[in-house]
């Protein structure tokens, strides 16, 4: 499935891709959550251009690997975002995955997550989430495996503040935009009340 906004110059907007890797959801025993999680988060917190093309399945690293290699190598998307199988048990395999379609690892994606997750259960450490480039001759993306369920991709993506609305502990989501212009994708542009993009000075694009 695509998700697109009404912005015509498709050579300016982000397309993120989304693995939701569930046995059960994917063969309809129960409705999956993560994609429509990542969905609302995105509509509110992304304020330029962007299409969306989601993909829903098994915990299989083989089809895991497929879909990964499809979203960056034909669908083009500069962003590949997981939810689910990034446990401890036999089934969970989408780190593995992840790993071997990428071409360079980006360790402090995993690392900022754990991080999070720990301020809520301390099993957070059990979690082996993971983040990747992959590249090839004329494109590349960022590839991020995220927890399964809609609070914690929330959490993970936007940090933590305080009932004052302070930034508390900094989301991964904020060092994005600018990972991707690195790596030659768009200018992502985000709502500051969500979660604020972060770059240096001289990346910064006037407004409008």
């Amino acid at each position: 499935m695509t998700m697109a906004n009404s912005n015509p110059d498709e050579l300016q907007m982000l397309r993120i891709g989304l693995v939701s890797v569930s046995d059960r959801a994917s063969s309809g025993v129960y409705e999956d959550q993560g994609i429509p999680a990542l969905q609302t988060w995105f509509a509110s917190a992304l304020s330029s251009p962007w299409q969306m093309v989601t993909r829903l399945i098994p915990d299989e690293q083989a089809a895991i690997e497929k879909a990964l290699i499809e979203l960056v190598d034909v669908e083009r998307c500069n962003l590949v975002i997981t939810t689910g199988g990034t446990g401890p048990a036999r089934r969970d395999v989408t780190p593995e995955a992840t790993l071997a379609v990428g071409t360079k690892e980006m360790p402090g994606f995993g690392e900022q997550m754990r991080q999070i997750s720990l301020n809520f259960v301390p099993t957070a450490i059990l979690s082996r989430q993971v983040s990747v480039i992959r590249e090839t001759a004329d494109h590349a993306a960022l590839i991020m495996n995220l927890p399964g369920q809609p609070k914690s991709i929330k959490e993970t993506l936007e940090g933590l503040r305080d009932a004052e609305g302070k930034q508390l502990v900094g989301g991964i989501f904020a060092a994005v935009p600018y990972c991707i212009d690195l790596i030659g994708g768009p200018y992502v542009e985000t709502n500051e009340t969500v979660c604020k993009a972060w770059r240096p000075k001289n990346a910064v694009r006037p407004a409008g």
